[in-house]
């Protein structure tokens, strides 16, 4: 029985980044050899364990025939004569399939190290197109690793588009894309995925209701509006609001406000709450199912977009309203990142008076102006029941305007 270290940990240490979970294979043992060895099973589908001291991944060497259709689809040997080699050559990328023995000898039989050096993303074998999970794994890669001068091959490329027009992506489950997604949009170039996606043609197939990717006629009525909802631009606002902010929340949010930018140059000021935009990125987020912490700020951003972006030229009125809307009493950090959100902007040379970049900056001043009120004051002065909530209102209400009238000389 041998046993080697495998896959990232081994990957990562050639590019001198940190080593975030180690995976190890063990050739030459049966499943009944790792059971005497206190090694505890997990998973039903692969012979994986878990070592009794640190926890870590020991995995049987083994091989793989693609028996199905998607990622599952496959049928699997374990036994104790399947080689390293036999194992290695079933992952999916060169870099992915280098090994390390107990003395830090490196078994490379794809030259994966040669590809790091040359910072190629290469993929192992004609075997990478017999599991679509791949081609998100890849744009993932090139996202994660373009700062360290990483590109895909050009026929790995080319592989993962015979994967899309095999349809082969239509097998995967919402889980799994999204898990992808979000580890991409964790990483420092979160753009790059989408970009890589798009290259191949997979990206309509995943997120076919984020219009403004493929330039949908909807989006071509405005030229400044075309020039905005330009893929390239808003990738490179992705680009540039990951340098800011590396929470995923902003980062989705991001991205599914151009679901409601378009109505920004028809209805500018007529819209307080964009629903029509709103159901879909709520519908987006149940097909994948995007936790609520992610799905919310999305939700609400993409909902008052053209509201936030006219703020100061909405009514005191409304603007608490949207204090409710959101629940900020209770939750202020979505006042912070709404404010974001709205101040950033994404292309320097586009401007209009129908946007204000200080718009964020409007709204967190309104929220200090209101937040605190005295509600032991109105329960002083006799108030009950659903007389509280609206005197509430009405003394924020005025606070606001009392404010507004006294710094910009007006009384919205």
């Amino acid at each position: 029985m041998k046993i080697y270290l495998v896959g990232g940990a081994v990957r990562d240490s050639l590019l001198n980044l940190p080593i975030k979970d180690r995976d190890w294979v063990v050739v030459g043992a049966t499943k009944q050899m790792l059971l005497e060895k206190n090694f505890q099973p997990v998973g039903k589908d692969f012979p994986v364990f878990l070592h009794p001291e640190t926890h870590e991944e020991y995995a049987l060497a083994r091989k793989e025939r693609k028996s199905g259709k998607g990622y599952t689809g496959f049928y699997t040997d374990s036994n104790s004569s399947v080689t390293l080699e036999d194992d290695l050559i079933r992952r999916d990328l060169t870099m992915n399939a280098i090994a390390e023995d107990q003395d830090g000898n490196h078994i490379d039989p794809f030259k994966g190290k040669k590809d790091i050096q040359c910072r190629l993303i290469r993929h192992v074998s004609e075997a990478f197109i017999e599991d679509p999970l791949r081609v998100l794994r890849t744009a993932r890669f090139a996202a994660s690793l373009i700062h360290l001068g990483f590109q895909i091959a050009k026929e790995t490329m080319e592989l993962m588009s015979i994967v899309v027009r095999k349809k082969e992506l239509l097998y995967l489950t919402a889980n799994r894309i999204w898990n992808e997604t979000e580890k991409a949009f964790k990483t420092y170039n979160p753009h790059v995925y989408f970009q890589v996606l798009y290259s191949c043609k997979a990206l309509q197939l995943f997120f076919p209701k984020m219009y403004f990717f493929y330039e949908r006629d909807i989006f071509l009525k405005n030229n400044l509006l075309k020039k905005i909802c330009n893929k390239d631009n808003i990738l490179m606002g992705l680009a540039k609001i990951s340098n800011f902010e590396k929470n995923v929340d902003i980062r989705f949010a991001y991205l599914c406000q151009f679901l409601s930018i378009n109505q920004l140059f028809f209805f500018p000021s007529k819209i307080f709450y964009d629903t029509n935009s709103v159901s879909i990125v709520q519908s987006l987020c149940k097909s994948f199912h995007i936790p609520s912490s992610i799905r919310d700020i999305a939700v609400l951003n993409t909902g008052f977009y053209i509201f936030l972006k006219t703020i100061q030229s909405q009514s005191s009125k409304n603007i608490v309203r949207l204090f409710y809307k959101i629940d900020a009493w209770r939750k202020p950090d979505r006042i912070k990142k709404l404010a974001f959100l709205n101040d950033f902007n994404f292309l320097n040379q586009i401007s209009t008076k129908l946007i204000s970049f200080k718009s964020g900056c409007f709204l967190k001043k309104c929220f200090s102006i209101v937040k605190n009120v005295s509600i032991q004051l109105i329960l002083d002065k006799g108030f009950k029941g659903n007389e509280i909530k609206d005197e509430l209102m009405r003394i924020r209400i005025k606070k606001l305007q009392l404010w507004r009238l006294k710094n910009f000389k007006s009384h919205i």
